[in-house]
């Protein structure tokens, strides 16, 4: 049992449904200690989406409770919890609408009143982080795809966030940009919650992982242990890429 002092997340008897009826989500239990990496996956429909919008109080009102670094998910911690918990869309262009990469990247701090020499400094900080400093004065929409999806990134580094939630954030980039990204993951010191359906990605970049199928969690365990467990994917309509076999890759790779 990980210690509570030690959590970025706490979610326990996790129970949601949507005002039309549909249950989504039926009593999920996740811990998830500072620092770690963890992959969400699962089949469309699973309730992953739903789960992700508990993290900052976008959904609520069900039963159980969402812990964020030690604060309740409630009314009175929202627009802590908000900063704590940074959202990377899987469209870049949802999340990027200033004139300049600077701007967008300073937003979020400036809106939560930095200003001078700190707020700078923040921007110029995320924006190393993710490698895209000598693009700070360039408009987002002249940048590829895969240079706007570290922008994205950086715009939440910029709020300093305890998690990082990643929705499908391999989609659409070519094998460089792809790479690229995941060692700018791979180098932060946050904890990290990957949703994908990308496998080989998950495998790469995040030691555990947890199978939410049918709005509980199936399976939390070593990514490599569960994508090697042919039964568990089939029972939750996971699929490797043809010819991929985890157990083949080496460990860290």
């Amino acid at each position: 049992m990980v210690d509570p002092v030690t959590l970025s997340l706490d979610v326990r008897g996790l129970a949601y449904a949507y005002p039309d009826g549909h249950q989504a989500l039926f009593g999920v239990e996740l811990a998830v200690a500072r620092g770690e990496r963890v992959a969400l996956l699962g089949p469309n429909g699973a309730g992953k989406t739903t789960l992700v919008l508990h993290l900052n109080g976008i959904l609520g009102g069900g039963l159980g409770t969402v812990t964020v670094a030690g604060l309740p998910v409630a009314g009175r911690n929202l627009a802590e919890i908000r900063r704590r918990v940074g959202i990377v869309f899987q469209d870049p262009d949802d999340q990027l609408f200033m004139p300049t990469v600077r701007e967008d990247v300073a937003f979020g701090p400036a809106a939560s009143g930095l200003r001078g020499p700190d707020l700078e400094a923040r921007v110029a900080g995320a924006l190393e982080r993710v490698g895209m400093e000598e693009y700070a004065d360039r408009p987002p929409h002249h940048l590829s795809f895969g240079q706007r999806r570290r922008v994205a990134v950086a715009t939440v580094l910029a709020m300093e966030p305890e998690i990082l939630v990643l929705d499908e954030p391999s989609s659409n980039l070519d094998p460089a940009s792809r790479r690229e990204l995941a060692d700018i993951l791979r180098s932060l010191d946050v904890t990290v919650l990957m949703v994908t359906h990308d496998l080989p990605y998950a495998l790469e970049l995040c030691p555990r992982s947890v199978i939410l199928s049918e709005g509980v969690i199936a399976a939390d365990g070593p990514t490599r242990e569960l994508l090697s467990d042919e039964e568990l994917m089939r029972a939750h309509r996971l699929e490797l890429p043809f010819g991929f076999d985890p157990r083949s890759v080496p460990t860290g790779a």
